[in-house]
């Protein structure tokens, strides 16, 4: 029989988790914080490459700010920062227009103290004013919109080579309900070697990345200029995505089933995710955020001792440094990634589901059906809104206008 062990507190918390998999050699923990250093390494990549930032900075950057906000949150909150893509266009546009990326770096450390600004309102105002802002008919539909609004990405890259991404489908989906033991808790990362090794059997492999890197090589570490033009181009994108962390902070405590809203509170986490973004602002990286991919591992996995996600991050901090590691898994083929995120996004979008089954939301009422139907739409639709110079988009704006409607349309409106 199983011992049920709790994580975190000497309180009861609602999650527990088999003290078999507390007690795992440093081996097994360490495939765990690979299992998610994979699920990240992607996104949090890709968003230098499209900016023009050093990869390897975004890397160490990731991964440091991963340790701050665990810091700051007391290390019970099982998340990953990685490199947020809702900065990309404004970050080329002052790259464009000051012909300096550093000025575009000086905007991000600026939108990481709009987070503490916010953390500060948070704490004064105090949890009950998000929760009303943030019930359960307005977080659950949130979710959903995370993990499908992902979805196109993931099928864009699955649809590159079928058959490799099914291979990876079927064994993440086998190794996360019909294999025995060890694997049973990495299906992410057992889908991703069995689909490499099959891309490489297939000779879709180009090993060029790896023959051609160096073994170690210092990150690029840049410092910012600050330049008040520059600042009102990229600071104002952070009140979008203070709307996509309360989301993803929200979707990460369905998932691990604690309510990270109380504790260690929402500012707390609104400070950490500002803190990394202006230490990554101030070393040379892209902005952090939470990163539903991990998430996602966290949902099929069931295993959420935080310490896992900080292993991941000091994996990513040498990985920064050790460029040849770094392009081995750039050489992972599109497909591999895509059928692996087409199962991710889908469990975060499952989780949406479930904390409104939970929360035993009413949609025989017709105010939550137009709630749920807005943020739905407009989330998943990929609507857009410019407002000056900042642009609300995707989740933010959805997140937004049901907002709105929760406190505008009154609880008696029947269907």
């Amino acid at each position: 029989m199983e011992k049920d062990v709790i994580f975190g507190d000497s309180e009861p918390e609602k999650i527990v988790i088999s003290s078999s998999r507390l007690d795992l050699p440093a081996s097994k923990r360490f495939l765990l914080s690979l299992q998610h250093f994979v699920a990240m390494f992607g996104a949090t990549v890709l968003v230098p490459l499209l900016t023009g930032l050093d990869p390897l900075v975004a890397l160490f950057t990731a991964g440091l700010g991963t340790l701050i906000f665990h810091f700051i949150t007391g290390g019970i909150v099982p998340v990953f920062l990685g490199s947020s893509f809702a900065f990309i266009a404004p970050v080329i546009l002052v790259k464009e227009k000051y012909g300096d990326i550093r000025y575009s770096l000086g905007g991000i450390v600026v939108a990481g103290a709009v987070y503490l600004v916010f953390s500060v309102i948070v704490k004064l105002l105090g949890t009950n004013v998000i929760k009303k802002l943030f019930p359960p008919v307005v977080t659950g539909p949130m979710i959903m919109v995370i993990g499908l609004g992902l979805s196109p990405v993931a099928v864009n890259m699955a649809s590159s080579n079928w058959p490799i991404a099914l291979v990876v489908i079927i064994t993440v989906i086998a190794s996360a309900t019909i294999f025995k033991g060890f694997f049973s808790l990495i299906p992410v990362l057992t889908g991703v070697f069995v689909g490499y090794i099959t891309s490489i059997l297939s000779g879709i492999v180009d090993f060029t990345p790896i023959t051609t890197a160096a073994w170690f090589s210092t990150p690029n570490f840049t410092f910012p200029k600050f330049d008040a033009g520059a600042i009102s181009l990229i600071a104002p994108v952070a009140f979008v995505t203070v709307m996509e962390h309360i989301g993803d902070i929200t979707t990460n405590g369905a998932v691990v089933g604690k309510n990270f809203f109380e504790k260690p509170g929402i500012h707390r986490t609104l400070l950490g995710d500002g803190l990394a973004t202006m230490v990554a602002g101030l070393l040379g990286g892209p902005a952090n955020t939470t990163y539903s991919e991990n998430t996602g591992v966290l949902a099929i996995t069931k295993v959420y001792d935080p310490s896992i996600l900080r292993g991941a991050a000091l994996l990513a901090m040498l990985v920064a440094f050790f460029s040849k590691f770094g392009a081995v898994l750039q050489t992972i083929p599109t497909p591999v990634i895509g059928g692996v995120s087409l199962i991710l996004f889908g469990m975060i979008a499952s989780v949406g589901v479930r904390t409104l089954v939970e929360a035993k939301v009413d949609f025989s009422k017709s105010r939550n059906l137009i709630i749920a139907a807005l943020i739905l739409t407009l989330g998943i639709g990929g609507a857009s809104i410019k407002i000056g110079v900042v642009e609300l988009k995707g989740m933010a704006l959805a997140a937004l206008a049901g907002i709105i409607a929760n406190l505008v349309i009154p609880e008696k409106l029947e269907k």
